[in-house]
């Protein structure tokens, strides 16, 4: 078991223990309103980690359960929801898509891949697209990477909801291409900035449209039946067409997953806890190893990290506004 504090100045692990055969262990740490306390501990190679601890200074002790979870590479994982965002194309008519995809493990056992090249979950993504970026997620930017026509996760998946914000482009001069839904039924959305544009499936309808951060966009929702196919006509991208800023793409998988979460039943980890997590994992993986990690891979954590940090800050003033 591994205690983990994080400041604005610091992040990092600070102590930590063995559990006894029972599982119950013991920590001891100062409290303060400044500083956030969370817990990880591993199982089978999986880091698992707490939400933060109560950091109010007037504390006592604290109970804490952490749970983790055995490993298998056949742990069903369905699809909750997904949302396709199709903003209005760019100056040079490419167009930048956000796919917002909820996973869910209702099971005990956390899915694994069953080797090094095959994937604890696999999407279809539109043929033709190009390109693979991940946006805001529970998982890590390595862990996804584009195989043809198909998004292949490798991070392992434990039980609960997972999101990803998958980010691709069609090249310019497409007016319509088309969405697979993959093998299983799934509640789906496609939202349209541009008006003429249509999407089109068995089960998908025109519902009211959402306005995000000033921009207005059409949407059709409904529950898809597995293998369908959605299909998507585009207007041109015409004269003024404006390039998506690419601070909406937050913003969009922000309000869309906030959304969709509170379409689900259980209980949502803040997004300051996942952040906070993801540090965490990063630090037990590299810190006190920069000798031992070729340079680019070390500049790679430092980056990552620095991005992590201004996130985590970013969430934590937002999250103090609303208290």
């Amino acid at each position: 078991m591994v205690l983990h504090r994080v400041t604005p100045a610091a992040q990092g692990p600070v102590d930590s223990a063995v559990t006894a055969a029972d599982g119950r262990f013991r920590l001891a740490f100062t409290r303060d309103t400044a500083t956030l306390h969370l817990l990880s501990a591993r199982h089978h190679g999986i880091e698992y980690f707490s939400t933060p601890l109560d950091n109010r200074e007037s504390g006592g002790e604290e109970a804490v359960t952490l749970v983790v979870h055995d490993t298998s590479s056949r742990a069903p994982i369905s699809l909750s929801a997904r949302h396709v965002v199709i903003p209005r194309a760019g100056e040079d008519g490419t167009r930048e898509i956000l796919d917002l995809v909820l996973l869910r493990n209702s099971g005990v056992n956390t899915r694994v891949a069953p080797d090094s090249l095959g994937a604890s979950w696999a999407g279809p993504l539109p043929p033709g697209s190009e390109g693979l970026d991940l946006g805001e997620s529970d998982v890590s930017p390595d862990a996804v990477v584009r195989r043809g026509d198909s998004a292949i996760v490798s991070a392992p998946i434990s039980p609960g909801e997972k999101q990803l914000a998958l980010q691709y482009h069609l090249p310019p001069g497409r007016r319509e291409f088309e969405i697979p839904v993959g093998a299983e039924p799934v509640s789906m959305s496609v939202l349209l900035e541009e008006a003429g544009g249509t999407a089109s499936a068995p089960g998908l309808a025109r519902t009211d449209s959402q306005t995000i951060e000033g921009r207005s966009f059409q949407r059709w929702s409904g529950d898809l039946q597995p293998n369908a196919t959605v299909r998507v006509l585009l207007p041109g991208a015409g004269p003024n067409a404006a390039p998506i800023i690419a601070g909406m793409v937050s913003v969009l998988a922000l309000a869309l997953f906030v959304a969709a979460w509170r379409a689900l039943p259980g209980p949502r980890i803040a997004s300051s806890n996942r952040l906070i997590g993801e540090i965490a994992l990063l630090d037990t993986r590299h810190q006190g190893r920069e000798a031992d990690t070729p340079p680019e891979e070390w500049a790679h954590y430092v980056e990552r990290r620095g991005k992590l940090k201004a996130e985590l800050e970013a969430a934590l003033a937002r999250e103090s506004g609303r208290r």
